[in-house]
C-alpha cells in the first residue's frame, strides 16, 4: 500500500467512527507502526483534515474534510458501477436518472486510466421485469421519508381488506419483485411494512412526525435484530 492510499484509508477508518478511536487499534488495522501513525495524522492535520486527539487518548475526525475521491481501487469502481446500473434498471425513472448522474460525476474526476474503467466494467446487471407499485409515487414517499413528513394511505392487505391509515415512512425497501414500504403506524401502534404495490391511494401531509427519522430506524433495526451498520433487511419485510 502505498502512502496515499494509506493516508485515505486512515480517513475512511475515521469517518467510521464516532467516537475516538484509539492510535494502537487504528495502527492496527492499517498495520503500521504506532510512529508512523502519529506521522500521519500529522500529515493530515497539515493538510486540513479535522483530526482531535493525542497519544494515549484517541482520534476522532471532525465532519467537513473532504478528499478529491482520485483513488478508488478497481475493485470499488466495479461496485459504483454495478449499484448504479441496478438502480438504473430496477428503480423508477428518477432514480435511475439519480444513479446514472452519479455516475457521470464519478467519471469527471476519475484519472483517465480509471475512468475507462467505468464503460468497461464486465459486471452486469440481469434482466428485470416491470415492478407494480400500485398508486404509491416512488419519488413523493422518498420525499416524504426525507422532510420526515406524514402519510396517509389506503391499504389492501393479503385478504383484499382495505383501511386507512396515517403512517411516518423512515424506509423504502427495493426488492426484486416488490417495493416495501417501513414505517410507523398510527392505527396499529407499531412498526408495520407496507407493499407499495397494495397502496391504492395516498397523501402526504403537511404535519411532520413527532420522532427523528433516525431514531425510528434505529428502534426498527433493534427491533428485527438488524446490525446497525447492515443494509440489508434479507427477508424480514
Amino acid at each position: 500500500m502505498s502512502r496515499a492510499q494509506r493516508l485515505l484509508a486512515l480517513i475512511q477508518i475515521l469517518r467510521r467512527h464516532r467516537f475516538a478511536v484509539t492510535g494502537a487499534n487504528l495502527a492496527e488495522e492499517l498495520g503500521i507502526s504506532l510512529r508512523t501513525l502519529y506521522r500521519d495524522i500529522a500529515t493530515l492535520q497539515e493538510q486540513g483534515a479535522s483530526i482531535e486527539g493525542e497519544p494515549g487518548m484517541g482520534y476522532v475526525l471532525r465532519p467537513g474534510f473532504m478528499l478529491p475521491p482520485l483513488m478508488f481501487s478497481e475493485e470499488e469502481i466495479e461496485a459504483l458501477v454495478l449499484g448504479a446500473r441496478w438502480v438504473a434498471d430496477r428503480g423508477d425513472e428518477r432514480l435511475g436518472a439519480a444513479a446514472r448522474n452519479a455516475v457521470s460525476k464519478i467519471a469527471a474526476v476519475l484519472p483517465s486510466d480509471l475512468r475507462g474503467m467505468l464503460d468497461a466494467s464486465a459486471l452486469l446487471v440481469g434482466p428485470g421485469q416491470a415492478i407494480p407499485t400500485g398508486a404509491a409515487d416512488l419519488p413523493e414517499l422518498r420525499l416524504a421519508i426525507r422532510t420526515e413528513r406524514k402519510v396517509t394511505i389506503h391499504y389492501r392487505d393479503l385478504k383484499e381488506t382495505e383501511t386507512k391509515r396515517t403512517v411516518w415512512p423512515f424506509a423504502l425497501g427495493y426488492f426484486d419483485h416488490v417495493r416495501v414500504l417501513v414505517a410507523w403506524c398510527e392505527l396499529r401502534q407499531g412498526f408495520r411494512h407496507f407493499r407499495t404495490d397494495r397502496i391504492s391511494a395516498f397523501t402526504v401531509e403537511e404535519q411532520r412526525y413527532p420522532r427523528h427519522r433516525q431514531s425510528l430506524l434505529k428502534a426498527w433495526r433493534e427491533m428485527e435484530g438488524i446490525p446497525a451498520q447492515s443494509a440489508n433487511t434479507t427477508d424480514r419485510i
